[in-house]
């Protein structure tokens, strides 16, 4: 591993990074190559995190979690990210997109049914947003409706693209509980996947992030508890709002930790790679290209740590305006931007072996596009990010 020099860390912050690591060399990147494969889940993996300490990592201790900082979150998936990143992908939409806004957002009886045992393991989360005409306009676009008739709201719809979506055990879902409203008529509610009427329409295959399972979710008079509502009836987009900084703020660490594994293919392949006569590590090219790397995974690391800090400070419900609503934009859309040039440049190093659909560099290039998609389109983060300065 290259020496890292995160001057930004206190000793402690520098500890957990090391310690998610070290559990991720070890338990996590020898299951990295059958996951791509096969997309295939190991089953037992969210347990053995949660036995570990890695799961409810923003949650209070109170229900089973760590009580940490959302930078500490941030660095334990930037070290998972280094090993297997298709876990990494699955262990953010439990532990953040679901277990982070129940904690932040639902009530104490929510809190109390459900975060003890995501806390654990036992449980895994996801977040169900995203609908098959509803893309960059989730709010605007959303078909997905639910309406209240005594103890029970009715759920009706599709959601897609779904992270944890075939193995979940517990979903934040958004509906329109409120047509005539728009985007300001809709809810939050927690969904388990033994209510009647929900059921994984399919399980999508995907170019990247193999490993980490995806479906398309079927919402047919979805049976859920009015108790399972999430704050206030048609309050859901403050939910959505304050928890998507979160979730692009966190994302960026995620791609930190994919590129500084790329760097150190790239090294280690250039030092040992020989071609007329000597190691390809002694042609300036190959050591331009290793310099713009370094570059950039170091700028991607400033910008990540400098906009974890500054979500830290963010108050509950204060997501979704403000600084940290440009922040968290501008903070994934470079890490994303930046990963497919750090990433392009890994695979020209390593030439034909990294166009082999087996090789770990192959295996890094295919997560290049996800995170330029998920989490709002560079396109709408820089709508966010002009926004702000023309306002």
């Amino acid at each position: 591993m290259l020496p890292n020099q995160q001057f930004s860390l206190t000793s402690e912050q520098q500890s957990l990074l090391d310690h998610a690591d070290r559990f991720a060399r070890e338990q996590l990147y020898s299951l990295a190559a059958k996951m791509d494969t096969e997309e295939w889940w190991p089953e037992r993996i969210m347990r053995q995190m949660g036995e570990l300490g890695f799961l409810g990592v923003t949650v209070s201790p109170d229900y089973g979690g760590a009580g940490m900082d959302l930078l500490s979150a941030g660095l334990i998936l930037q070290g998972f990210a280094r090993w297997n990143h298709a876990i990494a992908l699955s262990w953010v939409a439990h532990d953040n997109l679901c277990a982070n806004n129940l904690y932040r957002n639902a009530s104490a009886y929510l809190c109390d049914k459900y975060l003890p045992k995501l806390c654990s393991g036992e449980y895994i989360g996801a977040l169900g947003l995203t609908e098959p005409g509803a893309g960059s306009d989730a709010l605007g676009s959303m078909r997905t409706t639910a309406h209240r008739e005594g103890n029970h709201y009715f759920l009706n719809g599709s959601k897609i693209f779904i992270t944890n979506g075939p193995v979940a055990d517990v979903l934040l879902v958004y509906a329109k509980t409120d047509m005539s409203r728009g985007t300001k008529g809709i809810s939050a509610f927690v969904v388990e996947p033994s209510f009647p009427g929900f059921q994984v329409a399919q399980k999508l295959v995907k170019m990247g992030f193999r490993g980490s399972q995806t479906a398309e979710l079927v919402f047919d008079n979805c049976k859920v508890p009015a108790e399972n509502l999430i704050g206030n009836e048609n309050e859901g987009h403050k939910v959505l709002m304050s928890g998507l900084d979160f979730e692009r703020a966190i994302l960026s660490p995620m791609l930190l930790g994919i590129c500084e594994r790329a760097l150190e293919l790239s090294v280690d392949y250039a030092k040992t790679r020989e071609q007329f006569g000597k190691t390809i590590a002694s042609f300036q090219m190959i050591q331009s290209k290793l310099a713009d790397i370094y570059v950039w995974v170091e700028s991607m690391r400033a910008l990540s740590y400098q906009v974890l800090a500054e979500a830290v400070q963010v108050e509950k419900g204060e997501g979704g305006r403000g600084r940290i609503h440009t922040q968290s934009a501008a903070s994934i859309m470079f890490t994303a931007n930046t990963t497919n040039r750090v990433l392009n440049e890994m695979v020209q190093i390593h030439g034909g072996g990294g166009y082999i659909w087996e090789s770990e560099a192959n295996r890094l290039f295919r997560v290049n596009k996800l995170l330029e998609i998920g989490a709002g389109t560079t396109e709408v983060r820089k709508m966010i990010i002009s926004n702000a300065l023309l306002r």
